[in-house]
């Protein structure tokens, strides 16, 4: 697991060492942010279900503005400071220890330009990760969603106000683009 692109390619981060972990392989993440290249510099990004942040710190690698860390976890979230801390970061990002879900539907900040989503397969909730996001305050008129999912994950769409305008296929998983429909 490494920083594919940006100030800190190169650089190998910490893992988190468990057999049910799979964070986002280097190939998903390269098509990732190749697609959102235009969109990251300066951008306002949550990085839910972070694990160890390797979607977040990409980010900040590649030139957004700000990034806020979010899992439930608390070893995950200790591996993701290792992570700040080895990179020597000091890009503006904030580290929140909660639930994915209960934060989506308690936020009433400014909303994000880029959410990045990667929830656990092995509790195959993508759907419901998506229903809590098209129903919160996280995004405005033009942000960009990228969720992970499994191959059996059932993910429709459309989810409210977002619709998939983009779905890639990598091995057993799947990266789905989320924007706000025209009105």
């Amino acid at each position: 697991m490494r920083i594919n692109g940006g100030k800190y390619k190169g650089h190998h981060l910490v893992p988190f060492q468990a057999s049910h972990i799979r964070p986002t392989t280097d190939r998903v993440k390269e098509s990732l942010f190749n697609i959102w290249q235009h969109d990251v510099p300066e951008a306002r990004v949550l990085d839910l279900f972070c694990g160890t942040g390797s979607l977040g710190l990409e980010a900040l690698s590649r030139g957004a503005g700000e990034v806020t860390f979010v899992d439930k976890n608390f070893k995950s979230i200790e591996i993701l400071k290792k992570n700040i801390q080895k990179l020597k970061i000091e890009d503006p990002h904030k580290i929140v220890l909660k639930d994915a879900l209960a934060y989506a539907k308690s936020f009433a900040e400014t909303p994000f330009d880029l959410i990045l989503i990667d929830p656990p397969f092995t509790e195959e909730m993508a759907h419901d990760v998506m229903e809590a996001v098209a129903a919160s305050k996280l995004f405005h008129a033009s942000t960009l969603i990228s969720i992970e999912s499994g191959r059996r994950e059932k993910i429709t769409d459309d989810y409210g106000t977002l619709y998939r305008y983009d779905v890639r296929e990598f091995g057993d998983k799947f990266l789905s683009l989320f924007r706000m429909k025209e009105s």
